[in-house]
C-alpha cells in the first residue's frame, strides 16, 4: 500500500471518530447528568451497564452489537425496512461499534465533572423560577463544559484505535470499514505490507497522542478553573 493509498484509510479512520463522538454526545451528557445526581439502589446497576464496554472484550462486545443488528436480526432487517439498507458492514457500522466503545470514557468524564458542579448554584437556580430543563441549560452544562469536551477527546481518541468490535460487526471492506487498525492488521498478514503498515502505526500513534494532550490541557484547565 502507497502513502497515497493510505490517506483514505487515515481520512475514513477520523471521520469514524468524529461520527462516533458526535451520536454518542447527547447520549453521554444524558447519562453522565444521571449518574452524577440520581440517588437510588438501581444507579449502580445504570453505572455498571454503561461501563461493561470497557471491560468486556471488544470482540464480545461486537458478537453483541451484530447479535442486535445483524442483517438477519429483527433490528436489521427492520432497519432494512426503513431504509432500504443495513447495518452490518457498512461505515455506519464502524461509527456504531467505536461510539459504544468509546461511551464509558465520554460518560466517566462528563460524571465526574458534574459531580464538581456545586449542587447549591443548582438550588440557586431553581429557588430563581427557573425549571430543571433551564437550570441544566444554563448552570450545570456550561460548568461542565471542559468535562464533556476531555471526554468527546478521550472518545475521539478510543475510537481512533477501535478494532475488536469493529472487525465483528464491520468486517474489513476496502474504503468502507477499513480503518487504520483493521488496515495495520491486514497490512501484517500480506507479503511486504510491514513498511506501510509502519507508516499506519505511526500515523495512529501521533492521532491518539494529541487527542491524549488535548484531552489533559482540557482537565488541567477544569482543575484551574
Amino acid at each position: 500500500m502507497t502513502p497515497d493509498a493510505q490517506w483514505p484509510v487515515i481520512l475514513l479512520s477520523i471521520r469514524v471518530a468524529v461520527g462516533a463522538v458526535a451520536v454518542s454526545l447527547v447520549p453521554g451528557i444524558a447519562a453522565g447528568w444521571l449518574l452524577a445526581r440520581w440517588q437510588h439502589p438501581l444507579r449502580a446497576l445504570v453505572q455498571g451497564l454503561v461501563m461493561l464496554p470497557l471491560v468486556l472484550p471488544p470482540v464480545v462486545t461486537g458478537y453483541l452489537l451484530l447479535h442486535l443488528l445483524g442483517r438477519s436480526r429483527p433490528f436489521g432487517q427492520l432497519w432494512h425496512v426503513w431504509t432500504g439498507g443495513h447495518l452490518a458492514y457498512t461505515t455506519t457500522a464502524c461509527v456504531i461499534a467505536a461510539a459504544v466503545v468509546g461511551f464509558p470514557l465520554l460518560v466517566e468524564a462528563i460524571r465526574l465533572s458534574m459531580v464538581a458542579v456545586d449542587p447549591r448554584l443548582e438550588q440557586v437556580s431553581r429557588s430563581l423560577g427557573r425549571g430543571p430543563v433551564d437550570t441544566f441549560l444554563r448552570v450545570t452544562l456550561p460548568l461542565s463544559l471542559p468535562g464533556v469536551a476531555s471526554g468527546a477527546v478521550l472518545a475521539f481518541a478510543r475510537a481512533l484505535g477501535e478494532f475488536g468490535a469493529t472487525i465483528v460487526l464491520a468486517g474489513n471492506v476496502a474504503g468502507e470499514t477499513r480503518t487504520i487498525p483493521v488496515a495495520v492488521y491486514t497490512l501484517l498478514n500480506v507479503r511486504d505490507g510491514e513498511a506501510a503498515a509502519t507508516r499506519l502505526v505511526l500515523v495512529s500513534v501521533a492521532l491518539s497522542l494529541a487527542a491524549l494532550l488535548v484531552s489533559f490541557w482540557l482537565s488541567a484547565r477544569k482543575r484551574s478553573a
